[in-house]
């Protein structure tokens, strides 16, 4: 029996407030990667060592989840449920502001270990964010176009990330004009205050908002699947494959997106000679390329024609190409080796056409790319290696949203637990970018050949693809069949 129910439209108001989290994620995430080598100068640390910096906040981001489910478990109730979902959020930004107080100290002491400890609160508090909002944004609207939903709220997560490490490093390094090229630890707590401060203050603005409080699991179940005859009603969240290989697929997946992020600094260093305060533009463009991946994926969540849909799909891209020149013009960086990075973006848009929408096709397709661009990287030299590895950013830019999407289609009851297994598994951004830290030793790999460890990410995210598609179909989901609009 097909599923000919209404398409459900979204809901924008509440969207719009919902995404506030969504950069607050990314703006830190980014921010990070600025921490690292001011950390490694200023404390004399190796470049495994200045990997604890991610290592610490994704940790944080599992023990965040195993004491959700840990509570869950001992009260015999879904916590999250029993809290509500935008109760959640605001006590997860909460816990992330006393996080950035920390840092206060960390600073006053010149201590690494408080610093660590601090990162690692504020990503307790986003674990707590990140198992409710994920949903949210899925459900907000119609199931199946909720990969292109989250990728919207992805975009605005890459605002954050784009510039993020813009601001952080005007914070700590001062104007590019000063010609400041040293950072003191002094100059992190301040940034880090004020961000603590937003984190307060978006917290209230949740808990007066329209954001739901409570989701009807069951409904969600019924509008995902086109023949509710296959639905499958199971005895546990690990008896759905698809979120069993959806957790390791978020491991790796994370684990690519940070730690060539996190490592490029270092490669930068060693293989081009360029100074860590001029680095910030170049980790910029690699977290924009993630938010212009994703504005052009988030196209296909717009209620408009097809035609202009068309139309946008070449238009955001190089709209939010736009925001990041404009951005690095703002900070006084040179922007002039950039412009080039313009005919890359038509290569992510075939591939967003050729995904036709589906998440699993656009992971294979995305997941195959990346692999690309990482041998690229690896195998060639200067600027052209500089760049490929920052064409990273423009294939991991849907991944998540795909893998999180495929990840708790048609777990029903489940689907708090499924997203808080799913969540726990962004520790792959803290254990991948510290081995590939350590394999970057010049005694080792070193820092081009240690970008075979993302290689080998994408490889089982393409498998992953190509499994999880016949995997839905038995039950009753496939994304190449869409949901009768209208009732017929």
């Amino acid at each position: 029996m097909q599923n000919t129910q209404t398409v459900q439209k979204t809901n924008w108001g509440q969207f719009g407030t919902l995404i506030i989290v969504f950069f607050f994620w990314g703006f830190v995430a980014a921010s990070n990667d600025i921490l690292i080598p001011v950390f490694k100068e200023n404390l004399h640390l190796s470049q495994a060592q200045s990997q604890l910096v991610s290592f610490a906040f994704y940790l944080a981001y599992t023990i965040g989840s195993i004491i959700f489910m840990l509570i869950s478990e001992i009260k015999k109730i879904d916590i999250l449920d029993k809290l509500g979902y935008k109760n959640g959020i605001s006590v997860g930004l909460i816990i992330s502001a006393v996080g950035t107080l920390l840092f206060y100290p960390a600073a006053q002491l010149a201590s690494f270990p408080l610093f660590i400890s601090g990162l690692f609160v504020v990503g307790l508090g986003f674990a707590l964010q990140q198992i409710a909002a994920n949903p949210l944004a899925v459900i907000m609207g119609d199931p199946q176009t909720g990969s292109q939903r989250l990728s919207m709220a992805g975009g605005i997560n890459n605002l954050g990330t784009t510039i993020g490490p813009i601001i952080v490093s005007i914070a700590i390094f001062g104007s590019v004009s000063a010609a400041n090229t040293h950072a003191s630890i002094q100059s992190i707590k301040t940034p880090y205050l004020i961000l603590g401060a937003a984190f307060l203050l978006v917290a209230f603005i949740f808990k007066i908002s329209s954001v739901p409080n409570k989701i009807n699991l069951d409904k969600v179940e019924e509008d995902e699947a086109v023949n509710k005859s296959k639905i499958t009603h199971r005895s546990s969240v690990f008896s759905y494959p698809q979120l069993v290989m959806g957790m390791i697929a978020i491991f790796v997946y994370v684990g690519v997106e940070v730690s060539t992020a996190s490592n490029l600094p270092e490669f930068m260093k060693e293989h081009i000679g360029i100074q860590t305060d001029k680095i910030a533009p170049f980790v910029s463009l690699y977290w924009a390329s993630l938010m212009i991946g994703r504005w052009t994926n988030s196209v296909g969540a717009f209620d408009i024609s097809q035609g202009a849909k068309s139309v946008l799909r070449f238009l955001m891209p190089y709209i939010a190409f736009g925001v990041f020149i404009l951005v690095n013009k703002i900070a006084q960086h040179d922007i002039t080796p950039f412009y080039i990075y313009g005919i890359n973006i038509l290569g992510l848009i075939v591939c967003d056409i050729l995904s036709k929408g589906n998440p699993a096709r656009q992971l294979l397709i995305f997941s195959s790319m990346g692999i690309l661009a990482l041998l690229i990287g690896i195998f060639s030299n200067g600027m052209v290696s500089v760049f490929a590895f920052i064409n990273v950013g423009l294939f991991c830019s849907t991944l998540w949203p795909c893998i999180f999407t495929l990840g708790i289609a048609g777990l029903g009851k489940y689907t708090n637990k499924g997203s808080s297994l799913l969540i726990m598994m962004i520790m792959g951004g803290g254990f991948m970018s510290l081995l590939q830290g350590y394999l970057a030793s010049p005694k080792i790999l070193g820092i081009q050949f240690s970008y075979f460890v993302p290689v080998c990410c994408f490889l089982y995210l393409a498998f992953y693809a190509w499994r999880v598609k016949a995997i839905l179909k038995n039950q009753g989901i496939d994304y190449d069949v869409k949901v009768a609009a209208g009732g017929h």
